[in-house]
Parts: structure tokens; sequence; C-alpha cells
């Protein structure tokens, strides 16, 4: 009876574990992705504030590229956009104060939307950026400019990373996206073939002492600090690799690679070595007998044979490129550019996430489009641990 009530306990207990982990991460995944979505609700330009101009102006298409074109002089003229041929006036709130005195202003400004409806009818081109506290938008002559939610083409293939500019945020997330396959590309590039060769080594040549000793050392770098490897890639590699190609500087895609590709080697071997002794030793005999050599039954046997858990250690070892934080927000420059090679500065979506969370105003904009590229990386990870899992359990004989 006690041992019946023990296993019943028990497994009560793992079942309960089981559920409890379950139920956390779908609570996890619903709240980032409801975060996430939230960001296509927010406004163009920033919470707050609104676009007025005179109610003469025709010009009604705008988004938040166009704003930010015109708050950035790169459109000077209404008739760029569709509008009259006037020249473009901008105009901010402290503005106010080279056409009106404080005491024309009143006390507590309570004058201050009424003085803004006389300077935007007055001037026929002007572009007006005020908060909704100050709206002159119910005095005639003035129109509020109807601008549209932030689109996910906004989003998804926005160039421009600008989360803090006014008065219209961009939040382009095309950059980051490129700069983190860029460098998880390359990484697994650089970390798959030494990876095998050292998963190979350990599997067939070393001795078995070496074997034993070396094993553990491998598996204890995949506990190191990831800011440690930071500081190693920021201290060691930076300055190799700009004195090495004669760049203005170290931090760059090629850096954050090499990093991650040290970093994603231990798992490459720990998983690749254990697929590789697990071929039947009936297998490599019967090579042997046919006169086969050691190496041609390795290339031939043994890795045909041991493909699928090779396969999974370089999924996972993506998967850990992918991921990673802290080292590739030291070594990669952290700059905000579509990358053109692998020699400029990049940024991926973690480091994006690490740097800026904690600057971001709780439930605004740029809070959420944070946890919006949060939400592209956990449907990546997903993917690419649902396609290890598979090749991992795949088993494929047609080459043998």
């Amino acid at each position: 009876m006690l041992k019946k009530l023990s296993n019943f306990t028990i497994k009560s207990l793992l079942t309960f574990s089981g559920a409890f982990a379950g139920i956390t991460i779908l609570f996890i995944s619903i709240f980032l992705f409801k975060e996430g979505l939230g960001f296509f609700k927010k406004p163009a330009v920033e919470e707050g504030y609104s676009l007025y101009v005179n109610s003469k102006n025709r010009v009604e298409d705008f988004n938040s590229k166009r704003i930010k074109e015109i708050f950035d002089h790169e459109i000077t003229n209404w008739s760029e956009l569709g509008g009259d041929d006037v020249d473009i006036l901008l105009f901010r709130m402290d503005d106010i104060f080279n056409y009106y005195s404080d005491e024309e202003l009143g006390e507590e400004y309570e004058f201050l939307p009424e003085k803004l409806a006389e300077v935007i009818k007055e001037e026929e081109g002007i572009i007006a950026f005020v908060p909704h506290l100050y709206s002159p938008a119910e005095y005639s002559g003035v129109k509020e400019l109807s601008v549209p939610n932030i689109t996910p083409s906004d989003f998804f293939a926005g160039r421009d990373w600008l989360p803090t500019a006014t008065p219209s945020p961009l939040f382009g997330t095309l950059p980051m996206l490129l700069g983190t396959l860029l460098v998880s590309f390359f990484a697994i590039l650089f970390a798959l073939p030494l990876g095998l060769g050292v998963a190979i080594y350990l599997s067939e040549l070393a001795p078995e002492a070496i074997r034993k000793f070396l094993k553990p050392i491998i598996e204890l770098l995949a506990g190191i600090p990831s800011v440690v490897y930071g500081f190693f890639g920021l201290v060691v590699l930076a300055p190799l690799v700009q004195k090495t190609f004669n760049l203005p500087v170290g931090e760059t895609a090629l850096t954050g690679s090499l990093i991650l590709a040290i970093m994603a080697l231990p798992t490459i071997i720990s998983i690749a070595e254990d697929a590789l002794r697990n071929t039947p030793r009936a297998m490599k005999e019967a090579s042997l007998a046919l006169g086969a050599t050691h190496w041609q039954t390795i290339y031939r046997v043994i890795i045909p044979y041991s493909k699928s858990g090779i396969s999974a250690a370089v999924v996972l070892g993506i998967g850990r490129a992918i991921g990673e934080t802290m080292a590739v927000l030291m070594v990669t420059g952290n700059a905000a550019l579509i990358p053109t090679s692998l020699f400029d500065p990049v940024r991926t979506i973690p480091a994006t996430i690490a740097a800026e969370l904690g600057e971001a105003p709780s439930g605004g904009a740029h809070y959420q489009a944070l946890f919006l590229l949060g939400a592209i990386l956990f449907i990546i990870t997903l993917f690419i641990s649902i396609a290890a899992e598979m090749i991992s359990k795949k088993k494929n004989y047609k080459d043998m």
C-alpha cells in the first residue's frame, strides 16, 4: 500500500510539474504576442500629439516616412506632396513664443489653443506638431491631419529604426532581421567544419584517455557566461579583425560571427560526437572487412549513418547563435543599418531588445515594438527547435 501511494504521489507531482511548465510557457507566449500585436494600433506620430495644417492645404496622404522627411527638411515644398507651390514651415510648441509673449498666452496658457489657431491661419504652408492638450482643431481655418496607424509593412519592410524620433518615430525592423541572419549564417559556416572535425576526431581517432579528457572540457565551454565571451571578443577579436582587414573599427558582423561560432562549437561538437559514436559497431567492422580504410569507413559509412544527428547539431547551433544577446551586443557595433558586407557594424534582434527595453516607456509604441521583435525571435527559434526535433528522429539509410 505504501509503495502504491508513493508511486501515485510521484506520478502526480511529475504530472503537475509538466502541466505547470506547459501552462507557464503558454501564458508567456500569449503575453508576448498580445503586447507585440498591440503595436499596430499605435498612430504613426508620437502618442499624445497631432499634426495641424492650414485648412486650405490640400495634402491628405501622410505616413510616418513622409512626416519624417518633412521634419528632416528632405521635403521642403507642399508641391512635392501634391499640394500648392508653398514652402513648408515647420512649427513646434516652442515656436509659439516667436509670435506671442507669455502675457498674451495667459498665466496658465489658457489662450494657447486660440493663438495656435491664429498662427496656423496666417501661415499657409505651416505644419504644426502640437500636444492634444492644446489642440487648435476646434477653431476655423485649422485642419487636423489624419495620420494612419503603423502598418505591418512599415515594421517588417522599414529600413530605419529610429524609435525616439519626433514627431514620427520609425520602427523598421529590416536592419535587425538581416543583421541577425547574416551573423548567424556565417557563425554556423565557420563553426560547422571545425565542430564536425573535432567530433570525428573524438569519436573515431582520439585515444580513449584523450577523449575522456577533452569531452568534459568542451562541454564545460557551453557553461561559460556569454558576457565573458563578449569581453574576449571585444578585447581580442575586435582589434585583431580591425588590424587584419585594415578597418576603421573592429566591431563588425565578422567579429560577431566569429564569437558566435566559438559559442556554438560546444553544442555542435557534443551532439555530433554522440551521433557518430552511436553508429553500430557491426557496420564499421563490415566496412573494414570489405577492404575499406578507416577514413573511407568514416565518410562513407559513419557520417551518412549519423547525418540526422549531425543535422540536429547544426540546427541547435543555429538556434544558439540566433538567440545570443550579450556577446553580440558587445562586439557587432550595435548599428541599426542594413549590412552590405561582413565588415559593417550590425545590430541583431536580441541585442536591440536588451539595449532598449529598459528605456522604452511601458505600454508605448517603442515598448510594444520590442515585444514584437521578441515575437519574431520566438517564431524563428520555434521553427528551429521543431526542425531539430524532426531531424533528430529521422534515420536515413539509403546512402549506406
